[in-house]
């Protein structure tokens, strides 16, 4: 079976600017060398602390922020060389699920209530 997705390396930087000319300073590593495979059929689930860089991270997976650097394959493309056109193109392809406790779920609703919804 082949990877669906394949990360390797990531990392994500944010540069934090300060001082009379507004100089680069430092950077925030809000991801860094992050590798995985997944193959089709596979799930996924990321977990970690409030602020650890999963939001930041898949982000930079769909391309919403640009990778400082690594590579990410989807089906064996490298969506960092795409262009504005295909990227808008291949998004169709891509989800990304937040998780929101306050949305994503009833307080109204038993459990069984919310998974026969669907």
């Amino acid at each position: 079976m082949s990877n669906l997705v394949e990360v390797k390396n990531l990392k994500k930087y944010f540069p934090v600017r300060g001082g009379l000319l507004y100089r680069h300073i430092a950077d925030v590593h809000a991801v860094d060398d992050i590798s995985f495979k997944v193959k089709e059929g596979e799930t996924l689930g990321v977990v970690g602390e409030s602020g650890c860089g999963k939001s930041t991270m898949g982000k930079t997976l769909l391309q919403l922020y640009r990778a400082t650097s690594g590579s990410v394959l989807f089906n064996g493309l490298d969506v960092a060389k795409l262009n504005e056109k295909e990227l808008r193109e291949q998004r169709r392809n891509f989800q990304m699920v937040f998780q929101d406790p306050y949305e994503s779920l009833n307080s109204r609703m038993t459990i069984g209530q919310i998974l026969e919804e669907p």
